[in-house]
């Protein structure tokens, strides 16, 4: 049997380390900087009566926390700004200042009562009580 390669131009050493070296220090900086929060991690169970959505959402003010929804799908939107300085006698040795936003959507398996539902922000996490619809009962409609 033969193995088959697949052929990549930029495998060739000189011109594979010149293009792994090239980006290298831009991955560090989007890694360290907005990874911790473009990535809204979620966690999300559910009984027979609701959907509990736990989010994390550390440093962000509860006013600048935006929850949307529309029958199953749930939106979470979030403004963060960061502001720090360090600083030594009267020259500036670091600065730092980060602001964005941020957005996770999601569906569920089934409609939410938005009138019922419940959100809770604290330490950082957001709890979200999602109270299912009850279901429509079905009409039969009578043939003439």
């Amino acid at each position: 049997m033969s193995n088959l390669t697949r052929y990549d131009p930029f495998s060739v050493e000189p011109v594979s380390d010149l293009f792994q070296g090239l980006f290298r220090p831009m991955r560090g900086l989007l890694a360290s900087e907005e990874h911790d929060l473009a990535a809204m991690k979620i966690d999300v169970t559910e009984s027979d009566q609701a959907y509990t959505v736990k989010a994390e959402l550390p440093g962000v003010d509860k006013k600048d926390i935006d929850v949307k929804i529309d029958g199953n799908v749930v939106s979470i939107r979030a403004k963060v700004e960061r502001k720090a300085e360090q600083k030594e006698g009267e020259r500036v040795i670091r600065r730092e200042r980060y602001s964005g936003a941020f957005a996770r959507s999601f569906s569920l398996g089934g409609d939410i009562d938005e009138s019922a539902s419940t959100a809770q922000y604290q330490d950082g996490v957001l709890s979200l009580t999602l109270l299912k619809k009850a279901p429509a009962e079905q009409k039969r409609l009578r043939i003439e």
